[in-house]
């Protein structure tokens, strides 16, 4: 997981109005995060988007599907119409995990993401409706 400072954590979760944060520990260590949060405009009303992060010793454990079928349900019981979520064109396992819950690939953006390699990469959009 990327190393988040206090301040950053902190505005993220300081609105839990329009926010879901999803945790998984192992023990006392965080291990997943998935936050989830819904646009407060009224063009973008039932509109949400959401970004995960699994630790890499935890990955291809079925814990990003886990959290990513509880934010589905969260979403719902929300009363969400749709959500969305960018993702790194070459990140083959997230997409596999976002297809099998059920987001479809909308598009690709072209080297919009600066990776720690110094270049550029596409991103995929996918979104799920309900």
């Amino acid at each position: 997981m990327p190393p988040y400072d206090r301040t950053r954590i902190e505005r993220w979760t300081s609105n839990p109005t329009n926010t879901i944060n999803l945790l998984a520990r192992s023990e006392a260590r965080v291990v997943g995060h998935l936050q989830m949060f819904s646009m407060p405009y009224s063009r973008r009303r039932g509109v949400g988007e959401l970004f995960i992060y699994i630790h890499q010793d935890f990955q291809n454990v079925g814990l990003g599907t886990v959290m990513m079928k509880k934010a589905i349900e969260l979403a719902k019981e929300r009363g969400l119409h749709r959500l969305g979520l960018s993702v790194v064109a070459d990140n083959h396992r997230a997409i596999k995990v976002y297809e099998k819950v059920g987001f479809k690939k909308e598009g690709v953006a072209r080297d919009t993401f600066y990776g720690d390699d110094e270049r550029y990469h596409d991103e995929v959009h996918m979104g799920i409706t309900f």
